[in-house]
């Protein structure tokens, strides 16, 4: 999906997902000469897009601004960020945990704020983007949705208090995907397989899989029974997985939900 015409475009950080988004966004078609980024890395920017190490004293107020600093230097940019905003403006804010609350407390003049909470996968048009917006038109919630259209799959999230699930769901399960392919690499070498090869084999298995899963009108569940045959090695390998898996993730997810909470909290 190409990226539709959005006029300037301004990112207050450039760091590792919103990165990802704008490579995303300029695979997608955006024009990098409409882009100006804030990042104190300038290594960090993409070629063509125009750098700043600080946010400009004044100037034209861009027609989109996308936060992607840390939570909790909000405070230290939402000074110098405010006055450049227009009515117009539709800022996004990908900083988990901050409530449109908080952003509205710091931002009065945008009459759209959206918050998105993307995943690395993004980067390859391959994300998932979850989105709550406030004072948006249907033009606005158009044009956002397109460009995170160009990224991946786009959630649009009703109930704002939901967005603490999502991030723990979504934002940081590659993280936790990343973490089962790199152990079940491990456990092969630990069966004797050299590890190299074994880490291999657990990446393309892994891709497979999910590739496959995307095409098929099964759900997941009934795939992994298709494979596991009555006695058989996978069965006897997912009666052990069965036993913890669905509680693992299920407290996996609570930690980071709750560590979105608290961010929620300092960032009000």
């Amino acid at each position: 999906m190409a990226v539709p015409e959005t006029g300037p475009v301004l990112l207050v950080g450039c760091g590792n997902m919103a990165g990802s988004m704008l490579r995303g966004w300029l695979a997608a078609g955006l024009d990098p000469a409409q882009v100006t980024a804030v990042e104190p890395n300038a290594a960090s920017v993409p070629a063509g897009v125009t750098h700043l190490s600080m946010l400009p004293p004044d100037g034209a107020s861009p027609a989109i601004v996308m936060l992607g600093v840390k939570p909790q230097k909000l405070d230290e940019v939402a000074p110098a960020l405010a006055p450049l905003l227009a009515p117009e403006t539709i800022l996004l804010s990908i900083l988990a945990g901050t409530e449109l609350g908080s952003l509205r407390a710091r931002f009065p003049a945008p009459r759209a704020i959206v918050r998105v909470m993307p995943n690395m996968p993004a980067a390859i048009g391959r994300g998932v983007l979850a989105l709550h917006a406030d004072g948006l038109e249907p033009a606005g919630r158009e044009l956002v949705a397109a460009m995170m259209g160009a990224l991946g799959l786009v959630e649009w999230i009703g109930d704002e208090r939901l967005f603490d699930a999502v991030t723990a769901l979504s934002g940081s399960g590659p993280a936790f995907l990343f973490r089962f392919i790199d152990a079940l690499g491990k456990a092969g070498a630990a069966l004797g397989l050299p590890a190299d090869q074994a880490a291999r084999m657990a990446l393309a298995t892994v891709g497979g899989a999910a590739a496959l899963a995307e095409a098929s009108d099964a759900d997941p569940g009934t795939l992994a029974e298709r494979v596991a045959s009555p006695g058989g090695s996978t069965r006897k390998g997912l009666d052990v997985l069965d036993r913890t898996l669905d509680t693992l993730l299920e407290d996996t997810l609570v930690a980071a939900e709750r560590r979105n909470a608290e961010l929620a909290a300092e960032t009000r």
